[in-house]
């Protein structure tokens, strides 16, 4: 089973093409979308695990040259109620 994330993405002025070419390198990104406003970049990203989440943030997205800030959302899934 996987972890389903979205990454909302603040970069420096000017840095959002470079950044999204960046972020198109990474396997677990699903998709990158430039947005108007704040956040610059929206992601939605499938990752193993919340460690892999975590790693996937601070050691490679974080790294990105012109990237400020993110601000990590995990999916869960809620439970089926019961049928009648």
């Amino acid at each position: 089973m996987s972890d389903r994330a979205y990454i909302l993405i603040n970069v420096q002025p000017g840095q959002t093409s470079s950044v999204v070419k960046a972020l198109s390198n990474i396997k677990e990104i699903l998709t990158i979308d430039p947005c108007w406003g704040k956040p610059d970049i929206i992601t939605v990203v499938e990752v193993s695990d919340q460690d892999a989440l975590t790693q996937l943030v601070l050691s490679r997205i974080h790294n990105i040259e012109g990237v400020t800030q993110t601000d990590t959302h995990l999916v869960y899934k809620l439970a089926e109620s019961p049928t009648r």
